[in-house]
């Protein structure tokens, strides 16, 4: 494996003055491709600025972020944004799908955004909730959708792209036992089969079980971080 993503003395205040309250403070962390990892801990402890960190969604006060050898904060806003269109893919507690969309053309959205030509968006959107498991059901809204399967919608926008690195905020926090059970044996299958780093962020010990690291957040710094 080698390495994708480094931070290093990586620190994030919002506010200034006696309004500063800070999120992390000084963490150094490793991310090698083809891990499963998951970041705990709890709310307010740092692991949700991680992960917008991570996913370029916004930058450190100090310290150095690295992905795959450039210097993430050191480039311009728009190019933070060609680096999460063309290695991130995101998955969100809420699904985030446009409502009075189709399965399809949610899942064609970030194909959009990047320019491919509507005939290839439309071929690779239908292979993705194929893969998913939502054959058949390409031209549902969302409201016509369970939550597990609104859930798979959102997992395949987010391998259309085939990105690098899948971004996972509490992608079982909406969901049912039994459902949740079916989204993380879909997210270790992309990991084990297809190599697919995801590093995820839970509260639960069950979904954290799946996978192959865990790291724990406490008070803005790492208090744990080893192999499961």
């Amino acid at each position: 494996m080698s390495n994708l993503i480094e931070f290093q003395q990586i620190t994030k205040v919002y506010g200034q003055g006696q309004a500063a309250m800070p999120a992390l403070r000084g963490i150094n962390l490793c991310f090698n491709e083809g891990e499963f990892v998951a970041v705990m801990g709890p709310s307010g402890c740092g692991k949700s600025t991680c992960m917008n960190l991570l996913g370029c969604l916004d930058t450190p006060t100090t310290g150095t972020h690295w992905f795959k050898g450039i210097t993430v904060n050191q480039l311009s806003r728009d190019q933070q944004a060609r680096l999460r269109r063309h290695y991130l893919g995101f998955i969100f507690q809420g699904f985030n799908l446009l409502s009075r969309t189709s399965a399809l053309e949610n899942v064609e959205l970030p194909l959009i955004y990047r320019g491919t030509p509507r005939a290839e968006r439309h071929q690779r959107a239908k292979a993705a909730l194929q893969i998913v498991g939502l054959q058949g059901w390409e031209h549902h809204t969302p409201s016509e959708l369970s939550g597990g399967q609104q859930q798979r919608v959102a997992i395949a926008r987010a391998i259309v792209t085939e990105p690098a690195i899948l971004l996972a905020d509490e992608p079982t926090g909406n969901l049912d036992s039994v459902r949740s059970q079916e989204v993380m044996e879909l997210l270790r299958g992309f990991n084990r089969e297809r190599g697919l780093t995801i590093i995820m962020v839970t509260h639960e010990p069950d979904m954290a079980a799946y996978a192959k690291r865990i790291i724990r957040f406490k008070d803005g710094l790492v208090e744990m971080d080893t192999l499961n």
